[in-house]
C-alpha cells in the first residue's frame, strides 16, 4: 500500500518488531511523502525507524511497529 504509482513496499517480520520498506521515486514531493507516512502511522500503526534521502531526490524509508501476539485464555 504505497501513495505513489512507482512506489514499492517489503515486509519483514525480526524480534519483536514488524519492518516495512518504502522506496519513494525522485519524482515526490515532500508534501507528498509526509502525507505517506503520516497515513501509514495513523491507520497502520507504523512508526519512522529511518528516511534516507539520495542525492537524486529518491527516499528509502523504513518503518517498524510492534508485532502483538495473541494470547490465549482458555
Amino acid at each position: 500500500m504505497v501513495g505513489t504509482a512507482s512506489g514499492r513496499a517489503q515486509w519483514q517480520a525480526m524480534g519483536e518488531y514488524e519492518f516495512q520498506q518504502i522506496y519513494l521515486p525522485r519524482g515526490t514531493s515532500r508534501g507528498a511523502a509526509a502525507r505517506l507516512l503520516t497515513d501509514h502511522a495513523e491507520y497502520g500503526h507504523w512508526e519512522l525507524q529511518r528516511l534516507r534521502l539520495y542525492a537524486d531526490g529518491s527516499r528509502r524509508v523504513v518503518l517498524r511497529r510492534r508485532i502483538i501476539k495473541a494470547v490465549r485464555t482458555a
